[in-house]
């Protein structure tokens, strides 16, 4: 059998959690089938990988029309395939198309969702509508979806109503334990500027909305005055979070010690160290499917401290590898806290309390890897994506 799986992330350019997902997922299913990928970018030196530039023609154009432009470059080169599998939307238009004149399955992986994400419009400005409506599109018409958690499932059938719920599937994200492990080097830690002697939070995402950076920062002003805040954050969607994000950091520094930020990706390794060093690490998402940096958290023996919200109660037990955040969100897709200074109030309570216990957040981070090994492997993972595909073929 084999399967064509499209994705505009994939190494080396990986800033999210759909392209670690896709880099894995590739890597397990490779050793149970054939499989291609096409994603967006400049040429991949990689067996069995194409890959797509924007078309010159498109240059100018608004970035959503330089997807569909690329995803139509992708298409004729599915010919052949068994399966067609695209994850978000910028890949989902391509599989949609690739269905139609191939006559296979399309299967869609849901990372998030555009109604959901309702701050992409300051990113994409008109595109919004139009990665909106091909969103749509492709999960109406999909043989089947994978939502990466229950709760994904949940918002899609809300966000979808038209949706079959018999072809969604849940199959959630996973983790390498062998290369997400604990590191110690406290060398390296002071070369970016951590004391590994004090308790310290650590973030770890881009700088987007859905990822609630600025609720961080407001609370890190409630935490002991000992606590470092180590931020490894980048990529922003736009320069206006940015610029938010940027003056609370500088007034956190103005008040506190302690408040590092690194904003450069960091290699494999060096975010292993970062992670091991953190008394607690912290996922303060106000939209998250499922959250595979709190896998990556958990396999180096991180507490972690994240919002209920959407996955992330799936991945995190509470009182068990961490704890969760209440929260109380609008119900306008945009997950806003109903009342943002009680969030922020919460999540510097619960994250006094681990960081406050460094005996009980080592047993936390002990739990959490385990966990991550034994429920989240990506061999598990392909297993059950295999049977899927194979279900789909089949009944052809």
């Amino acid at each position: 059998m084999r399967v064509d799986i499209i994705s505009k992330e994939y190494p080396p350019a990986v800033y999210g959690g759909a392209g670690v997902h896709v880099t894995e997922l590739v890597k397990a299913l490779r050793e149970r089938m054939d499989v291609q990928v096409r994603a967006f970018g400049e040429p991949r030196d990689e067996a069995g990988t194409s890959s797509y530039p924007v078309p010159s023609e498109l240059a100018s154009a608004n970035p959503a029309i330089q997807t569909l432009g690329t995803d139509l470059e992708i298409v004729g080169d599915v010919a052949g395939a068994d399966v067609v599998h695209s994850h978000t939307w910028y890949a989902n238009f391509a599989g949609y198309v690739a269905s139609l004149l191939h006559g296979i399955p399309h299967v869609v992986s849901a990372h998030s969702l555009e109604p959901l994400r309702p701050w992409k419009a300051e990113q994409l400005g008109g595109g919004y509508a139009v990665s909106s409506f091909v969103e749509r599109t492709a999960y109406e018409s999909a043989a089947a979806i994978v939502a990466v958690s229950g709760g994904m499932r949940t918002d899609i059938l809300r966000s979808y109503p038209q949706v079959d719920p018999e072809k969604v599937h849940v199959i959630y994200n996973g983790i390498d334990v062998e290369a997400w492990q604990p590191v110690d080097d406290v060398e390296l830690l002071a070369t970016l500027g951590i004391d590994a002697e004090r308790p310290s939070v650590v973030f770890v995402g881009r700088i987007t909305r859905q990822k609630g950076l600025p609720y961080l920062l407001r609370a890190a002003r409630l935490l002991p005055p000992e606590v470092q805040l180590v931020l490894c954050a980048g990529a922003p969607d736009t320069p206006e979070i940015l610029a938010e994000v940027e003056g609370l950091v500088r007034e956190l520094q103005e008040t506190r010690e302690g408040v590092v930020w690194i904003d450069r990706h960091l290699p494999r390794r060096e975010l292993c160290a970062v992670l091991t060093s953190a008394t607690t690490f912290v996922c303060p998402s106000i939209y998250e499917p499922l959250g595979i940096v709190n896998l990556e958290a958990m396999a180096c023996g991180a507490a972690v401290v994240g919002t209920a919200t959407g996955g992330i109660p799936e991945v995190v037990e509470d009182g068990v590898t961490g704890r969760l955040v209440p929260i109380e969100q609008v119900q306008d897709g945009t997950g806003t806290p109903v009342d943002p200074d009680r969030f922020v109030a919460d999540l510097a309570r619960v994250l006094t309390e681990v960081v406050s216990d460094p005996i009980r957040a080592r047993e936390y981070g002990a739990a959490g890897r385990k966990r991550a090994a034994d429920e989240f492997s990506w061999a598990r993972i392909a297993e059950q994506t295999e049977q899927l595909y194979r279900s789909l073929v089949g009944a052809r």
